[in-house]
This record gives structure tokens, C-alpha cells and sequence, in this order.
């Protein structure tokens, strides 16, 4: 199957322009090791330059700012651009299966929840308009009050390369419903789809400056988009270490900063649910997208009465997974991102091994598959809680175990992670799970699941794993700086002060 990569500059103020030191990036995709296009390479200079046009689409004084535009007018072009993905959807699948090495199937999946994203953000956009001036109960009679919700500014967008533009549109979509002009950066492993997302801005007549969109390595475009005084907040999904670097630099100018960080999210498998079921879910929950899920739940915890049965058969459903190029009918798991990220997990594999615990399959490059950066989903057991594997996110399709006897140690298991982004509770007791799923200490919890995400529900963590939410209400609020209006309202003089005395 063949797929043209689309030869695209930086996207800034509604135009295509080549970074000002001509400097390009390699584009590979992951199955093949093959250099099949390229994308620009952002600099301090372009950095520089959409902010400035960001600043301008934001605030332009001439009543056509996008800040001071109705909820109805944002929302008309949120809607336009979810009908341009629907629209594009199938070449837009395609491009992310052969940029980042996801399941075709997967990245179809993905397009449809990116135009939903759209789609509801519009909706929230035009609620917004009904919401401003939301009154105050005051305990004075002499004043009254009113709440304004007003966008933060310009932000700059930080994104993975997991779910290319789902998680870039996470951020835009909830940001250009507020109000604000955003800059978005996508991870430099997988930026085709977003700037994608720009040629589909351009075709719906979005204003120039409301989007902008810099490819580019993380210190040459990443760092000057954190660090420049004229983007009012920074949105960050990614690795906790850059995470902190973010946290670091927009400290220096005391802006505000909203991070998703990393996790080491556990699953807790009680005796008493459908094995079948319950294997299935688990398997989804650390090898769906890859492994290469931040939420992903890559600590098992199954109880010892139902661990022999329950592995015996995970393992057997493994090795059955379908693991091919992406763009094969039936993928279930495709390469990894990179060489770089490919080494990393191999690297966690034979660490593993060597700190004592046990390989019950996969870890290894499939033999079926001579290039590309495959790996095959890893179960790995008599595993300690010292061990770097139960400690640390592998990102990559590589499960960790441990069983349990009783529901406490379950849970102090659980928490046994310096993350707090997502957990999983199995159980045919709804009432254990309710239990369960209060004291797990992380953002997300799934029942009876793993891995569902809906555009209405909050997303974010605690711990390492980052603060702040996105999607929902909370997404939009993400963007909103909140203003208090207060009105003196008597006829009657404040009093507080002698008048002088009248001469």
C-alpha cells in the first residue's frame, strides 16, 4: 500500500513557511526502517515568530480577535474542522499507522475520536457564552457580583507521539473553544498527522494565527516555546523528566503549567472473576497501542488462587497476537516508535532478567519479522518490588507480575509506585470494587476494564504522573482564567471616611 508523505513547512499564521535555518528532520517508519518523507525543523527564530502570531490572533484590537469572538463563532470552526478529519479520515490513519507503527485499525479509531473531540469542545464552546456573567450570592445588599470566564491567553501545546493528533487535539480543541490562539508542538518521532491538522485549518478558514503548528527537535523548539515570555501557559504530555524540566523553566516567569506525565499504572485481578474475560482485559491494558500507553496498566496484581490458571492461559493469548506491519488487515500490535525507544525496552527485558525474574514469553524481536522495530509482548514473572521492571514505565509491550493474597495487600501493592495516573480493580464484587477503586491512589480508575477513555470524563494523575485535567468540563477550564466583578449598588455614600468640614 502505498502512501505519499505530504511535504509540509511550519504552520504559522495560517501559512506554510520553511524554518528560517532551512533545517529538516528524517521521517521513518517504524516497520520498514525506511526514511519515507520529512518534516520541518523548528528554531528559536520560528518559535519567536508564532508567538507573535498567536499574540496578534489573539488580541488584534479591531473587534475581530479570536479572545473576544462568541462561543458560536469558535465553535462554527470546531465543528468545520471534526467534518475535514471525518473527512480525511482513512489517509489520516494511514499516515499515523506508518509514522508511529499503530494498528491501522487503531489509528482509524483514534481519527474518530478526534473528530468527536472537535465535535464536543464546540458543544462546550457554546455553552461558554451562557455561562459569562454567572451572578454571585453576595452577603451585602449594597453590591452585587458576577463570575467572567475568560481564556488564559496564548498556550503552547506539548504532545507524544503515542497518539499523534489525538493528544494534540486534547489541547487545541479545548483551548480554541476558550478563546485562547494556541502553538502547537508535536513530538518530532510522529508529527505528520498534526501537521495535517494545519493544512485542515487552512482549508476551513480558521484565522491566521489561531493555530500554529512547529515541528522540531524538543530543545531547539520545544524549550523556546516553555521559556518565552509572550506564551502564557504551558500544556505538557510525557516523560516525567521533561516534565519537570517544563516545570523548571516556566517557574522562572511564574506560568502556570499543566502536566500528564508518565505512570506505572496496576491491575488487580481478584479469584472471582471470569478468567477469560479478565485475561483479555489485561492483555488490552498494557499491549493496545503497542504498549506504548501512559496509562498503561503494566502491573498485574492477581490473586495466588487463580495466578497458575490465570498465566497459563494470558500467555497463550500472547503468543497469538497478530504482530505485523501496521498496515496489515488483522494488526494487533505493530512496531514500537523508534531504534531509540525499541533499545530502551530490550534493555528492561534483560535487566529484568538478570535482577532474577522470569520471561514467560516474549521480550524478544519476532522471528517472523526481520526489519522494523518489533517487539513481542512480554509477561514477566517472580518479579520483587525492588526490581527496576515494577518500578519504572517501560512504554513498550511488557507486563510485570505479582500475586496477592488478600484485598489490603492488593492494595498496598498498588500503591506502590511513585505514579498515580491510572489503576484497574477485576472483580465480580461491585462492592470490592468500589472499596478498591477509592484507595488506589491515581487519577483514573477502571472497573472490570482497562484503557477506555471518553472525551466527557477527566484524564490526568497524581504523584509523578503529573496535576491538572484534560477532556470533559475540566479540559475546557484547562484554558479559562476566572474573573470576579463586583458592583458597588446603593444610592447611599460608603461612610467609611469623616467628609472634611464644610468651610
Amino acid at each position: 500500500m502505498a502512501i505519499t508523505v505530504p511535504r509540509r513547512g511550519l504552520f504559522i499564521d495560517g501559512v506554510w513557511r520553511e524554518p528560517i535555518r532551512r533545517k529538516r528532520l528524517p521521517v521513518v517508519n517504524p516497520a520498514t526502517e525506511e526514511i519515507i518523507g520529512d518534516i520541518p525543523a523548528a528554531t528559536e527564530e520560528d518559535v519567536a515568530f508564532a508567538v507573535e502570531a498567536a499574540r496578534r490572533a489573539f488580541a488584534r484590537n479591531d473587534g475581530k480577535d479570536w479572545a473576544r469572538a462568541s462561543g458560536a463563532i469558535r465553535a462554527k470552526y470546531l465543528r468545520a474542522i471534526a467534518a475535514k478529519i471525518t473527512e480525511r479520515k482513512s489517509e489520516l490513519a494511514k499516515l499515523e499507522a506508518i509514522d508511529c507503527g499503530k494498528p491501522l485499525e487503531e489509528a482509524a479509531w483514534d481519527m474518530d475520536d478526534v473528530a468527536g473531540c472537535f465535535e464536543y469542545y464546540a458543544d462546550l464552546a457554546e455553552g461558554l457564552d451562557a455561562k459569562q456573567k454567572a451572578p454571585l450570592a453576595l452577603p451585602l445588599e449594597s453590591f452585587k457580583g458576577y463570575i467572567l470566564k475568560e481564556p488564559i491567553g496564548v498556550v503552547g501545546l506539548i504532545t507524544p507521539w503515542n497518539y499523534p493528533l489525538l493528544m494534540a487535539v486534547w489541547k487545541v480543541a479545548p483551548s480554541l473553544a476558550a478563546g485562547c490562539t494556541a502553538i502547537l508542538k508535536p513530538s518530532e518521532l510522529a508529527s505528520l498527522t498534526s501537521l495535517e491538522l494545519g493544512d485542515i485549518c487552512r482549508e476551513v478558514g480558521l484565522p491566521p494565527g489561531v493555530l500554529n503548528i512547529l515541528t522540531g527537535l524538543g530543545p531547539e523548539a520545544g524549550g523556546p516555546l516553555v521559556s518565552h515570555p509572550k506564551v502564557d501557559k504551558v500544556v505538557f504530555t510525557g516523560s516525567s523528566a521533561t516534565g519537570s524540566n517544563i516545570m523548571a523553566s516556566a517557574a522562572k516567569l511564574v506560568k502556570p503549567v499543566s502536566l500528564e506525565l508518565g505512570g506505572k499504572s496496576p491491575i488487580i485481578v481478584f479469584d472471582d472473576v471470569d478468567i477469560d474475560k479478565a485475561v483479555e482485559w489485561t492483555m488490552f491494558g498494557c499491549f493496545w497501542t503497542n504498549g506504548q500507553i501512559c496509562s498503561a496498566t503494566s502491573r498485574l496484581l492477581v490473586h495466588e488462587r487463580i495466578a497458575e490458571e490465570f498465566l497459563d492461559k494470558m500467555v497463550k493469548w500472547t503468543k497469538n497476537i497478530k504482530i505485523s506491519d501496521p498496515l496489515d488487515e488483522g494488526c494487533r500490535l505493530g512496531p514500537v516508535v523508534s531504534k531509540g525507544q525499541y533499545e530502551k525496552i530490550l534493555k528492561f527485558v534483560s535487566n529484568a532478567k538478570s535482577e532474577g525474574a522470569t520471561v514467560l514469553c516474549g521480550g524478544a524481536r519476532p522471528a517472523h519479522l526481520k526489519k522494523g522495530y518489533f517487539v513481542e509482548p512480554a509477561i514477566i514473572t517472580n518479579v520483587t518490588t525492588s526490581m527496576q521492571i515494577w518500578k519504572e514505565e517501560v512504554f513498550g509491550p511488557v507486563l510485570c507480575v505479582k500475586t496477592f493474597s488478600t484485598e489490603d495487600e492488593a492494595i498496598r501493592l498498588a500503591n506502590d509506585s511513585e505514579y498515580g495516573l491510572a489503576g484497574a480493580v477485576l472483580s465480580d464484587d461491585l462492592g470490592r470494587c468500589d472499596r478498591v477503586s477509592k484507595a488506589i491512589q491515581a487519577g483514573i480508575v477502571w472497573v472490570n476494564c482497562s484503557q477506555p477513555c471518553f472525551t466527557q470524563a477527566p484524564w490526568g494523575g497524581t504523584k509523578r504522573s503529573g496535576f491538572g485535567r484534560e477532556l470533559g468540563e475540566w479540559g475546557l477550564e484547562n484554558y479559562l482564567s476566572v474573573k470576579q466583578v463586583t458592583q458597588y449598588i446603593s444610592d447611599e455614600p460608603w461612610g467609611w471616611y469623616e467628609p472634611p468640614s464644610k468651610l
